[in-house]
């Protein structure tokens, strides 16, 4: 196949199929050459699935996290992008404002835990912060990025028909910076996913993180903890494929096209 030649419909499913099922014989064989107690084989892993599902446990757990990082990330995303526009529309609000920004921007939420748990308490208030920081600032830059780069043409072209600051940033400047800035909540979504299950992990009792380190701690059910992780990997191939889906919509893609 020609590398520049799109894969057909078949190749497209097929090669993945392909992949996972070599993966899933690869992890059986070392399971079964190595003799380990530790690690579960496919199919204890597949049971366990099955009983983390008949006992309505999974769901349940699936639906807490996928809210905490819904409410996390989308108040990171209302706050980030005006932020983030405001920003690159004024550079020297930007200069002023950005040591703060990379100073503050390295630290991991993980960091951030005990602090959450001392002005939060225990509970999803404290989970949901965390989250927040974590998508906060990847949006931010990504959106900061986005408006310096948009051509100063457009800018002028704008000016020429009279279009206010604020018209100008709503109707010129936030459609041509879109592909910055979905690149940007696409970042940062992986990264409240990330968040979430470590925050779960510690700062509340339901949860995809507190299913995993509950089934480790309660009898040692490594088969669950396994499930609970290819879980959590599933349902993150998921919303990445979710969020690339903003790519197609027509307002988006003329942008990625034109910025191509």
């Amino acid at each position: 196949m020609n590398a520049l030649q799109r894969p057909s419909r078949w190749e497209r499913s097929f090669w993945p199929l392909l992949s996972v099922a070599t993966f899933v014989v690869l992890w059986h064989c070392a399971v079964w050459m190595s003799g380990t107690k530790v690690l579960p084989s496919p199919l204890e892993v597949a049971r366990g699935f099955a009983e983390l599902v008949r006992k309505k446990v999974l769901f349940h757990d699936i639906g807490d996290s996928l809210r905490r990082v819904a409410w996390g990330f989308s108040s990171a995303a209302i706050a980030g992008i005006p932020i983030g526009l405001a920003l690159g529309w004024y550079p020297a609000a930007n200069q002023v404002v950005n040591p703060v920004l990379q100073i503050l921007r390295p630290i991991s939420p993980i960091a951030w835990i005990p602090i959450a748990i001392v002005f939060f308490g225990v509970g999803d208030h404290a989970a949901t912060s965390l989250i927040f920081l974590g998508a906060f600032f990847p949006i931010v830059v990504a959106t900061i990025d986005g408006v310096s780069t948009v051509p100063p043409m457009y800018r002028r072209a704008a000016g020429n028909f009279g279009l206010g600051t604020h018209r100008m940033l709503i109707q010129v400047v936030l459609p041509a910076a879109l592909p910055r800035i979905i690149a940007g909540l696409r970042l940062a979504l992986g990264i409240a996913w990330l968040v979430v299950v470590a925050a779960e992990m510690v700062a509340v009792d339901s949860g995809l993180g507190y299913l995993v380190i509950d089934s480790r701690n309660s009898g040692k059910r490594y088969d669950l903890v396994v499930a609970a992780m290819l879980t959590i990997g599933l349902i993150g191939l998921v919303l990445d494929v979710l969020i690339r889906r903003l790519e197609r919509l027509k307002a988006v893609s003329w942008s990625f096209r034109h910025d191509s």
